[in-house]
């Protein structure tokens, strides 16, 4: 579609929706403060609970994400991260091999010659992926979510076609609210646009549609095992 038709295209939607709530173009006034919001991303409110130290942050992501039945480890160095993902494969009897996000923070961990018996593919995870190791853009304690960011390191379906989600974040990338990740969003992207996607990852899939009983993994993953480093080791 052309330039000229896209907009054409635009401004009947636009239009449509102008008639449908019995209002006309913004005014003067209106369209300044639409402008000023767009241009200053004011804050909303934050809970009390998202405005901890870094400490109670941590503690509550924890409790946020475990109440909706995703699991964390805290580790003490980034470096821990391949011998905790085997101990959480063999705990749980799961096959020693993984699709891993080809994130710099992650391939840069020596996986072959600390973790030898684990079978690591670096990209996209396919339909028999059975586990999927991500680096999560952010954490948010309020709610014990997850954020993570769509990019060339971070495939998406890794992100949803395992049966087994690791994610990996660190202690301090944990934010009180949403609006913190946000800005911090913001900030990263250096000019550059926004990721085509940005998910929202709050404990594994789950659905209660079938009988008002709640399954998990009906949409995704039916374990998400989250790894908060809690020491910057430099990794």
């Amino acid at each position: 579609m052309s330039a000229g038709g896209a907009n054409e295209g635009r401004e009947r939607v636009l239009g449509n929706i102008r008639r449908a709530l019995h209002r006309g173009p913004l005014d003067e006034a209106q369209q300044a403060l639409v402008n000023r919001r767009l241009n200053e991303h004011p804050r909303g409110p934050v809970p009390a609970r998202g405005q901890l130290d870094a400490e109670g942050r941590l503690d509550l992501f924890q409790q946020m994400a475990e109440e909706v039945s995703a699991t964390v480890d805290r580790l003490d160095a980034w470096t821990d991260i391949p011998a905790a993902v085997a101990a959480y494969l063999r705990k749980h009897n799961m096959p020693s091999a993984l699709a891993m996000a080809p994130h710099p923070d992650l391939t840069g961990l020596q996986w072959a010659w600390k973790m030898p018996t684990l079978v690591v593919t670096e990209g996209p995870a396919q339909g028999h992926t059975a586990v999927g190791l991500s680096r999560a853009f952010a954490g948010v304690a309020e709610t014990g979510t997850l954020v993570l960011r769509s990019g060339a390191d971070s495939p998406t379906t890794v992100n949803f076609l395992p049966d087994t989600h690791i994610v990996a974040v660190r202690a301090e990338e944990i934010a009180g609210g949403f609006e913190e990740v946000w800005e911090r969003l913001r900030a990263s992207l250096n000019g550059r646009s926004v990721p085509r996607t940005v998910n929202l990852i709050t404990g594994p899939s789950r659905t209660a549609d079938i009988e008002q009983t709640l399954q998990l993994g009906a949409h995704g993953p039916r374990k998400l095992h989250i790894l908060v480093v809690t020491n910057d080791d430099g990794g």
